[in-house]
């Protein structure tokens, strides 16, 4: 009785109970897909050249945990920093102030269409290039307060600058869509209701652009953590793949450090991914699809599944999953016609 309940739940008109066609070619594909994989471990496992003795012994050495954390540090600063940077960048760029475009476009202009390296190098010469930062009266020899460069811009300074402004450049872009994804009606709402500008971003259009901007935030954290492993050209010599090197060059042993290096990117890495997961079901919680069959029916859609009250009661089997699925599709395009 429960199953012919949930089969006649949604009634769609001229529905059509068709088997699902078998594909041979996609299972072939599987197995040798695995075939390869279990080749690439072994291979990976049973190589006496990768040293497997040596990478644990160094996996947690401490010169390389001093290195996860200065990775972990130079990464979190030069995200936040640039986050910052790219939300003034895409108000900026989306101004009704033809200077503030301007600038903004430059901004992106410059900073994306140089390489991240040669921007590290620049940032690692910029004491010599400027000497002394001073504050006084433009265009004259008056100085109220004055500081020799190198004693602000440090190597870790440096590194974090060149790393960020870089970084913002293409945030930017990435703020900017997310911002004209949101409807301009509830701006212009909100205006009508005495909202300011500056309210109505904070309140209602970067939380809705959020769902948007989080994916692509996310994949740049992740190559900026990478990206990390240029700061040497600043020079910064704290950082993971510096640590590994050097423990390299003194053992003579350069790919099992490699290997430790990975180990510890591809852990890190992972950690960022579920966070990453974790943020866009958050920003994503007024999106996502709503039984719209729900009580419509004259009866309980998940009468079976339901009537428990166990842990997992009000949770869908995958059965009656696929026939709300279906009664959505349907009710929209009855909506949408």
């Amino acid at each position: 009785m429960a199953r012919k309940s949930q089969e006649n739940q949604a009634d769609i008109p001229n529905k059509i109970n068709a088997l699902p066609v078998r594909h041979p070619a996609t299972v072939v594909a599987g197995i040798v897909v695995a075939l390869l994989a279990f080749m690439l471990v072994q291979g990976l496992v049973t190589n006496p050249r990768l040293e497997w003795d040596v990478v644990w012994k160094y996996l947690f050495n401490e010169n390389v945990l001093n290195g996860i954390g200065w990775t972990l540090w130079l990464t979190v600063a030069s995200m936040l920093i640039a986050v910052v940077l790219s939300v003034l960048l895409a108000v900026m760029r989306s101004s009704a102030n033809a200077v503030l475009r301007g600038v903004s476009w430059f901004w992106i202009w410059f900073f994306r269409g140089t390489p991240v390296y040669t921007q590290l190098v620049f940032w690692g010469l910029f004491s010599v290039l400027i000497p002394k930062l001073s504050l006084g009266i433009p265009f004259t020899s008056v100085e109220f307060w004055s500081v020799d460069t190198r004693n602000i811009l440090t190597a870790a300074v440096a590194a974090i600058l060149g790393l960020a402004l870089n970084e913002s450049a293409y945030l930017a872009e990435i703020v900017r869509a997310g911002i004209e994804a949101v409807d301009t009606g509830q701006a212009e709402a909100a205006q009508a209701l005495g909202m300011r500008r500056g309210l109505i971003m904070r309140r209602i259009i970067l939380p809705q652009a959020m769902r948007i901007i989080v994916p692509p935030v996310g994949n740049e954290t992740i190559g900026m953590l990478k990206t990390t492993s240029l700061v040497m050209a600043v020079p910064f010599s704290l950082e993971l793949q510096y640590a590994t090197d050097a423990i390299a060059n003194r053992i003579y042993k350069p790919i099992p450090l490699l290997l430790v290096a990975c180990i510890w990117y591809l852990a890190i890495t992972t950690i960022l991914m579920i966070a990453q997961s974790r943020l866009e079901k958050h920003f994503g919680k007024g999106f996502e699809q709503r039984q719209l069959g729900a009580g419509t029916s004259g009866s309980e859609p998940a009468s079976g599944s339901r009537s428990g009250g166990g842990k997992n009661a009000g949770a869908l089997d995958p059965r009656e999953k696929d026939t709300v699925k279906k009664y959505n599709e349907t009710m929209m395009t009855g909506l949408n016609a």
